[in-house]
């Protein structure tokens, strides 16, 4: 199973969720109260379902998906209590979250926030494409970077030098992040494996 990203944002607000940033109201559609919304999340089918519940950042205000559409790639969504074109147009711009997912389901399901990720050392995977020696040092992931397929920014442990002045050319690599080339993580240990094709990673 390729592994997944879910975009967060965490909340300090006083009901003390575990809030992830999901999506921003953008401009009202139509006289009827449904809004466009940029998304930040990758599960929006899940987060815009009818019944779901968003929350301003401090948790404060609910927002009640009532119902949602897909138009030219782009979410519509229609909130409860917000019915006419005013409401909408009054709603634009508002950050909503959601609570985070069960972590022991985030785990069966081998997913993983930026937060979990953040951090890790990557050390080359055994038996690597590279034939080199299983836990040497690739890095340290810097961030992870969503879109059609998620990146892993890895900060390299040996920046690549130009020979004749010395300088850094290359100081980091992007990974896909798929089970085929991330095939551990283990959180506890506080590291990644990788397994690179050829030319993948500066150096390697």
């Amino acid at each position: 199973m390729t592994p997944g990203v879910a975009s967060q944002q965490h909340s300090d607000g006083p009901q003390q969720r575990e809030l992830l940033r999901v999506c921003r109201i953008g401009r009202a559609q139509g006289l009827k109260g449904e809004v466009t919304v940029l998304p930040f999340t990758d599960e929006p089918d899940y987060r815009f379902a009818p019944g779901s519940v968003l929350y301003t950042r401090d948790g404060a205000d609910e927002y009640v998906v009532e119902r949602s559409r897909t138009f030219k790639n782009r979410w519509i969504v229609k909130f409860e209590g917000i019915d006419d074109r005013d409401a909408s147009e009054a709603a634009n711009g508002i950050e909503l979250y959601g609570e985070a997912d069960d972590p022991e389901y985030m785990l069966e399901e081998d997913a993983w926030y930026p937060k979990d990720l953040v951090g890790l050392d990557v050390r080359l995977a055994d038996g690597n494409m590279l034939g080199l020696p299983a836990g040497q040092s690739v890095g340290k992931v810097v961030d992870v970077l969503d879109g059609f397929q998620s990146l892993l920014k890895v900060r390299l442990a040996n920046p690549v030098r130009d020979p004749d002045t010395g300088k850094v050319t290359e100081n980091s690599a992007l990974v896909p992040f798929v089970d085929a080339v991330v095939p551990d993580i283990d959180l506890d240990g506080g590291y990644l494996t990788l397994d690179p094709p050829g030319g993948l990673i500066p150096g390697l």
